[in-house]
């Protein structure tokens, strides 16, 4: 089935997330390498990254709960081994981006990490894990087997990842940087783990109380802008516009790999503070 890929800002407003969680089958993106031993196997709204250790596979969030089996055809398709999974890293705790982690660690036995105070949420206040919206069968909370704080560092082969804490989004929320290897070549990969503004909207905050500091949230973009950064990868697509530089790839397939450019961290990290004024 063809996936219209090259979607602009206002397009992807015709795709409420209800469509993507209820309609998976219509949001599948054929998995692709993004560089070296990177690789994008998420779906059109939700990334989900594996990384090629060498000794076992990385896992970066797991996407919904209804995406489970496209997530496990993407990881096939890219000739890898779901058993092989050995560590799944998450960005922050929303049913989002934790759904099929429970499937995942039931087929392959990986460790999972999530931010400590994100695991706390889940087993104080579980609905914020749905991140209040309504149209949820179910999703299965998770125990890490670890809980993540500033400064961690996840080593598994020839890939050390290392964890900043940046709250806001939610309290428990990290940004990863690692290296990415292709021959000899390696460029630093970074990902800011939540970038989304919705946990600071009025009506989120009159349900929940004000559960989540705007302040800590720009505090934490200003933490990682001197972060040296040559690929920006984002936990939903639409933030590094993942599929646009994906078409580029494939219609020019001897041109610079589109997903490699060192000034994008700061000017993408600008955009979110500009917006996050703009609305509060």
């Amino acid at each position: 089935m063809y996936v219209k890929t090259d979607l602009t800002l206002e397009e992807m407003k015709e795709y409420p997330p209800e469509a993507f969680y209820k309609y998976p089958y219509r949001y599948a993106v054929k998995p692709f390498c993004i560089y070296g031993n990177l690789f994008f196997v998420g779906n059109m709204d939700v990334s989900s990254h594996l990384i090629d250790t060498g000794d076992g596979l990385i896992l970066i969030d797991t996407t919904y709960p209804t995406t489970g089996a496209m997530l496990v055809q993407s990881i096939w398709e890219m000739g890898f081994n779901p058993k092989d999974i050995r560590y799944i890293i998450h960005t922050h705790g929303h049913y989002d981006h934790i759904g099929a982690t429970e499937h995942l660690k039931l087929i392959s036995g990986a460790k999972t990490f999530l931010g400590e105070q994100d695991a706390k949420m889940m087993l104080e206040n579980p609905e914020l894990t749905l991140n209040y919206v309504g149209y949820h069968s179910h999703v299965d909370p998770i125990s890490p087997d670890v809980e993540m704080t500033d400064g961690d560092v996840i080593t598994c082969g020839n890939t050390s990842i290392r964890i900043v804490s940046t709250p806001g989004h939610t309290a428990g929320c990290v940004s990863l940087f690692f290296d990415v290897i292709d021959k000899e070549i390696t460029y630093t990969a970074g990902m800011h783990g939540g970038v989304g503004l919705n946990t600071m909207d009025k009506s989120f905050t009159d349900k929940f109380g004000q559960v989540y500091s705007k302040v800590e949230f720009i505090d934490s973009l200003e933490k990682v802008t001197n972060e040296s950064v040559d690929i920006v990868l984002g936990n939903h697509t639409i933030q590094n516009n993942t599929l646009q530089k994906r078409d580029k790839m494939l219609k020019c397939p001897d041109a610079p790999n589109p997903f490699i450019d060192h000034t994008e961290w700061v000017s993408f990290l600008s955009n979110v503070k500009n917006t996050f004024y703009q609305l509060f």
